[in-house]
């Protein structure tokens, strides 16, 4: 909200107060100042002058020369290339050692052969914003009105002598969005009076042949419809001064009509609209949702498509307008317009707040719609209004004004107990000083027996409960003088859950291991399904879907995380890096039958393709199934989860259907791990071979954590044996593994698996499998029987249940 210093003098006393020292006040009571700008600095020698004489320039077709009087009666020549000059303009005119914004200095000069001692100056050169400034005039020299005195300094006359302090408000202060709010605020932290604007209307002129009806078919939407009616308009430009003061605060001047409506918005927080009255069919306004795909021409000439959820303003024949966003082009005023209609309502801010969103049309209007306004303030807007109109001969005020106010709101009364103030606060205050903190922000304070009764008033809809009125006695007492106290109470040391320990420690575990964390989106496209392969009836394709989606890209949540993953991969594969190792911990979403709420499943995934780079003293490594799954080993070993199997899995959608297996931790299953399908690979432009596993985290949780237990050194030696074994090519080497520790009894301490072959000199559909086997037993030296004794009984165990051989 940006805030003019001398607007708010029209409302509060500021003798004695610097601008700055007020932005400092005004952050203390929670409206934080995050900005003082002050236009006019930094320039200086700028004048007004009257062009006597225009001549053409000898030597250039788009220069003229221009003989001005300005400060003293001196005549100067002056060279400019503007094309909005006119003989007995007033404009500002830079005289030799002037400086302009941005530190321009103005020296005599030569303009292709013709002296130049001065220059003409458009508003962006003292430092205007083009985009507040008229459209004749954002690009071209500045003209003032024709009364404008010469040879006077020009910053006062064009508003450069302000100060604008930029406020962050809170969502809950929408009644400071006016320079009237401010000021209130002011006055309570100075404790000087408020003065009112003027409301007091002249004489009226009779309603004569002009109906005006309004008739508000949703008073839910809108509670209160003001409409006063304006005869004789007279549309031209606004006064000098309103102009100036609507520039400050970033509103760009277009009419007189217009800026009076924006200008009492910007002063009292009312958004006020005009409409053409003789283009009111039958003077009859009417306020109701739209038909589904009702159309308007808005004001911004873009033609826009309604729905049912919006309020529309009509009249007999149709949209009029958007209601508190923007008016429709059919009912603008024009400079022919005879009579006005002036809108002063109260529309629901929700309905406000959706309708901009969806139509992508967020003004200064429906910002204060949407932060909520007092409703008891609009007819006193709409008087304020045509007050301002007939000051400056632009309207004439017909007695005839309509305010269809069914459900009047009741006051809000509030008992606040001076006690209890003392208790929150710990701040001893009497009854006395919290009334005249209260009254100052305009609130009714009442003393009563059991405490006070405050009266809410109309603009602030936050205040509904005894410690919002508590709030403000802390705010205008002052933050800093509250007391410093120590908290009390059992002091307890802080930590984290064992589930938050537990993804900390994965997290560091894989980033020590090369692997980069990624975070992606929650939601993405259905085709993610359409790539993998899952077939239509897979639990997979059940997802959430979002009711206002981003794009049709991002318009379901998850249920998987590695297709995540599988686009960082292609990213980066575009990019030309082809090595990469990634992993990511969130969240899937599953529907819940008869819940409002998906059900959240936490995920752990990663994903490697290519090499990992080798060193001077170390070769590069393929980045392929048994990396991953050697990594996932030792993960799964380090967070202590114990009797880990990895069984085949085939028909896994998205997976290589023999390069891939399930992981188990005993009897849970935790998840899988595998080969990107060849097809899915093609799907998402990868060239090298991906290999993935994806745990569920919450059971990851469940299994992990078993103490990790510590022996003594052994006494007494090992013994090594190695068993080289033919088996069928579809026994797996975890079932040869699992049946060798089963025989090999408490002295087998470690089994190595550490040879694989096919071909020649196996037969075909076997393969030979080599196991380094260690015994070793903790109370003696074993003998070599003994060792022999387990081997036979390791051999005799395979060849008998899963026809393994020894290999000759």
């Amino acid at each position: 909200m940006r805030v003019s210093y001398n607007w708010l003098r029209d409302f509060v006393d500021l003798d004695g107060i610097s601008p700055y020292e007020l932005a400092d006040r005004l952050t203390m009571v929670g409206l934080a100042a995050e900005g003082i700008e002050e236009p006019g600095k930094g320039i200086e020698k700028v004048y007004t002058g009257r062009i006597l004489q225009i001549e053409a320039h000898p030597n250039a077709d788009k220069l003229v020369i221009c003989r001005v009087v300005t400060m003293g009666g001196e005549e100067v020549q002056i060279v400019t290339g503007a094309t909005n000059v006119a003989e007995g303009q007033v404009v500002p005119v830079a005289v030799v050692g002037a400086k302009l914004a941005g530190g321009l200095a103005i020296k005599k000069a030569k303009l292709r052969g013709v002296e130049s001692r001065g220059m003409l100056c458009s508003g962006q050169e003292l430092g205007l914003d083009p985009s507040t400034m008229p459209a004749e005039q954002a690009h071209g020299i500045m003209v003032l009105a024709p009364d404008t005195p010469v040879g006077v300094d020009v910053k006062p006359l064009i508003g450069l002598d302000d100060v604008v302090l930029e406020l962050e408000l809170t969502p809950n202060r929408g009644d400071c969005l006016s320079i009237l709010g401010v000021a209130r605020e002011v006055a309570a932290i100075l404790g000087k009076p408020l003065k009112m604007p003027s409301t007091d209307l002249p004489e009226t002129v009779p309603t004569g042949n002009e109906p005006v009806r309004v008739d508000i078919e949703e008073p839910e939407l809108c509670r209160r419809y003001v409409a006063r009616l304006l005869k004789n308009v007279q549309a031209g430009p606004s006064p000098a001064w309103m102009q100036h003061r609507l520039r400050a605060v970033g509103v760009r001047p277009i009419s007189n009509v217009v800026d009076v409506t924006n200008y009492v918005m910007m002063e009292l927080g009312q958004p006020l609209h005009a409409f053409n009255y003789h283009k009111l069919q039958d003077g009859r306004i009417i306020v109701r949702r739209a038909v589904e795909g009702e159309m308007i021409v808005s004001l911004d000439n873009v033609a826009r498509k309604l729905n049912s959820e919006m309020l529309v303003i009509t009249d007999s024949s149709g949209p009029v307008a958007v209601a508190g966003v923007m008016g429709g082009l059919d009912s603008e005023v024009t400079e022919v317009t005879g009579a006005v209609l002036l809108e002063s309502a109260y529309f629901n801010p929700v309905s406000i707040r959706r309708t901009a969103r969806d139509l992508a049309l967020h003004s200064e209007s429906s910002s204060r719609y949407e932060h909520g306004i007092d409703i008891t303030g609009c007819q006193r807007a709409a008087d304020r209004a045509a007050r301002l109109l007939a000051e400056m001969g632009a309207a004439q005020v017909v007695d005839l004004v309509v305010d269809n106010y069914a459900a009047p709101v009741v006051e809000k009364t509030i008992l606040l107990r001076p006690n209890r103030v003392r208790h929150v606060l710990d701040v001893d205050l009497t009854p006395a000083e919290i009334t005249g903190l209260l009254t100052g922000l305009q609130f009714e304070v009442q003393e009563e027996a059991n405490g006070l009764m405050v009266t809410v008033p109309g603009h602030r809809p936050d205040i509904a409960i005894e410690e919002d009125l508590i709030e403000e006695v802390a705010r205008l007492h002052g933050y800093g003088r509250m007391p410093d106290t120590l908290p009390t109470g059992a002091m307890t040391s802080g930590s984290l859950p064992a589930t938050q320990l537990l993804a900390r420690q994965v997290r560091n575990f894989l980033s020590r291991g090369g692997f980069y964390e990624v975070v992606t989106y929650s939601f993405h496209s259905p085709r993610v399904f359409d790539k993998l392969g899952l077939p239509e009836d897979n639990p997979l394709r059940k997802t959430v879907d979002l009711q206002n989606p981003l794009s049709e890209e991002q318009s379901v949540m998850r249920t998987q995380l590695y297709p995540g993953l599988l686009d960082v991969l292609q990213r980066n594969s575009n990019r030309r890096n082809w090595d990469a190792a990634v992993f990511e911990m969130g969240r899937v979403f599953f529907p819940a039958a008869g819940k409002p709420l998906p059900e959240e499943v936490t995920v752990l995934t990663a994903a490697v393709t290519g090499k990992r780079p080798g060193g001077w003293n170390s070769r590069s490594v393929d980045m392929d199934f048994y990396f991953l799954k050697g990594n996932l080993e030792v993960l799964l070993a380090d967070v202590g989860v114990r009797d880990v199997t990895y069984r085949p899995a085939a028909n896994v959608p998205g997976f290589h259907p023999g390069r891939t297996a399930e992981v188990h931790a005993g009897d849970q299953k935790l998840g899988i791990i595998g080969e990107l399908h060849p097809d899915a690979q093609d799907a998402y432009a990868l060239k090298q071979r991906v290999t993935v596993f994806e745990l569920n985290f919450d059971r990851l949780a469940e299994t992990a954590g078993r103490p990790m237990v510590y022996q003594p050194l052994p006494k007494f030696p090992g013994v090594e044996r190695d068993l080289a074994l033919l088996a069928h090519i579809d026994v797996p080497a975890s079932s040869l593994l699992g049946l060798i520790y089963r025989e090999g009894g408490a002295i087998l301490r470690d089994v190595r698996l550490f040879d694989v072959y096919q071909g020649e000199q196996v037969a075909e559909g076997q393969r030979s499998i080599a196991f380094s086997l260690q015994f070793q037993a903790d109370d003696r030296t074993l003998t070599d029987e003994e060792v022999a004794g387990k081997v036979t009984l390791i051999t005799a165990a395979l060849e008998k249940e899963l026809s393994a051989t020894l290999r000759e």
